[in-house]
């Protein structure tokens, strides 16, 4: 006999681990774009998302090491934003401001902060000994909270 158990009817935080394959960056993307449609976003930032997200997979891929090929992405959706970690083991930096702002121009367009893509407010990162750690964050009120 199975027992039924309680579950949240929307997940609130989801973590993938992926291998450096363009398909898997593509289903990253999907559940950013999943997260900010059940989030209430707007069709056209919910694409925009959900194109930040895949090119930032693509990104980091480059950067995986040969003992530790895989992608750790982690999706939060808080009250007031969604945030997307992508992290690496890695002796080189973060997929960082070097990189994120060498998105393709014709793909990502820039908004205020030069080195913050379209489709997302924020971009942290953060090395923690070998791990580099990209934050992606879009608030989900109309304007980003000042920092």
């Amino acid at each position: 006999m199975r027992w039924l158990r309680a579950v949240a009817t929307e997940a609130k935080n989801l973590h993938m681990c992926i291998d450096a394959d363009a398909r898997l960056a593509a289903a990253a993307g999907g559940v950013a774009r999943f997260l900010a449609d059940a989030a209430g976003l707007e069709s056209e930032a919910v694409a925009r998302l959900q194109s930040a997200v895949i090119e930032a997979c693509l990104e980091a891929f480059e950067h995986l090491a040969g003992k530790h090929p895989h992608l750790e992405i982690d999706f939060a959706r808080f009250s007031d934003r969604l945030e997307v970690s992508l992290s690496h083991e890695d002796a080189s930096p973060a997929v960082g401001m070097h990189t994120i702002t060498g998105f393709s121009a014709n793909r990502l367009k820039h908004l205020g902060d030069a080195r913050t893509p379209e489709g997302v407010d924020r971009v942290q990162h953060e090395t923690h000994g070998k791990e580099s750690v990209t934050r992606l964050t879009k608030y989900l009120g109309q304007v980003a909270p000042s920092l």
